[in-house]
């Protein structure tokens, strides 16, 4: 049987950070210039003693209630997040016991951001289509907050936390999953880093990320903001080419284009460069900011939401971002 998404939904954290918060951080960026530049408006922020395995069931909880789904159906669990608990145990370990998942569940975390909704969707469709498994939940949960040095505007405007839980299975359900396609270019690694915190520290060429009057935590997240939007542009048009190439489709085929919600400004870049209709175009991030891994199936539930995603609707996804990484699909809706 094919893997299909069966239903998605979301969490996010109570804490937030505004525009208004911002500028009494960053006063000469006005609420106006903030909003203009990111599309943003609220980002949610997880407190101190909040962490991604938190959000995840939280999202986990949202897809089971929302949706009615018998807990005891899900014979696999992955968690998709870059920044998980522990170095070990897997989140997805312990996730699966703070949702009460039966213990003959497979768990695995995936370490991607904004790509791996996109890669986790991937291995559930091959679990699911090799007969490893029937209903395969992915949680995707993200708290890049605490890796913000206070003072880096240019990316505490960007990011929020947040995360989702999709059900994939075979069981007949709305949306099937073709054409994926993936790429991946480590040269670009350095761009977007946290260069500390893991077993290799410190690594060379990442005093920008301190630089000015910025004290390290020691735990910083670095963005190239420049090398991140010239490997957009030129990875998302041959990205989207080529998974319509793989679909036998053309761009007129498809009715929603949900792409990784990076900023407004990179989007609407993406969207005229593509030439596709802004009532094709759906973007979602003025209340929850880019969530990373989270961004893409957000963005999906807030399209159901909104009656902009339909029954019957084909959509092509895209992801990408830090790796660096990017991957993509179509699905019937």
């Amino acid at each position: 049987m094919p893997a299909k998404i069966s239903c998605v939904s979301y969490f996010l954290p109570t804490g937030t950070l505004t525009n208004e918060d911002l500028t009494r951080d960053f006063p000469e960026w006005s609420v106006d210039k903030i909003a203009k530049k990111t599309g943003i408006n609220t980002r949610h922020i997880a407190a101190a003693d909040e962490f991604a395995s938190d959000l995840a069931v939280g999202a986990g909880a949202a897809l089971f209630d929302e949706h009615a789904i018998d807990r005891a159906s899900v014979d696999y669990l992955i968690v998709c997040t870059q920044s998980p608990d522990y170095f070990l145990p897997t989140t997805a370990c312990v996730v699966q016991d703070r949702l009460g998942l039966d213990t003959r569940v497979g768990a695995i975390d995936v370490n991607l951001g904004c790509s791996g909704y996109i890669y986790s969707l991937g291995l559930a469709k091959g679990l699911i289509e090799s007969g490893q498994a029937d209903r395969v939940m992915i949680i995707t949960a993200d708290t890049y907050s605490k890796f913000i040095n206070a003072d880096n505007k240019s990316v505490r405007t960007i990011f929020g936390d947040g995360a989702s839980a999709t059900l994939v299975s075979s069981d007949g359900v709305p949306a099937s999953l073709q054409a994926i396609t993936y790429g991946t270019d480590g040269s670009g690694a350095r761009h977007l880093m946290v260069p500390h915190g893991g077993l290799r520290t410190g690594a060379v060429g990442h005093d920008a990320a301190l630089r000015g009057d910025q004290t390290s935590n020691g735990y910083d997240l670095f963005m190239d903001g420049p090398e991140i939007f010239n490997f957009t542009i030129r990875v998302v048009p041959s990205s989207v080419d080529r998974i319509l190439d793989k679909a036998g489709l053309a761009k007129g085929d498809i009715d929603l284009f949900v792409f990784h919600q990076a900023n407004s400004f990179m989007l609407e870049h993406l969207r005229k460069k593509l030439e596709i209709d802004e009532n094709r175009f759906f973007v979602s991030m003025e209340t929850t900011g880019n969530t990373v891994s989270s961004s893409i199936p957000i963005a999906l539930a807030e399209a159901v939401r909104q009656g902009a995603l339909r029954d019957g609707m084909r959509v092509l996804l895209l992801g990408f971002g830090v790796g660096l990484s990017w991957g993509g699909l179509i699905l019937e809706w």
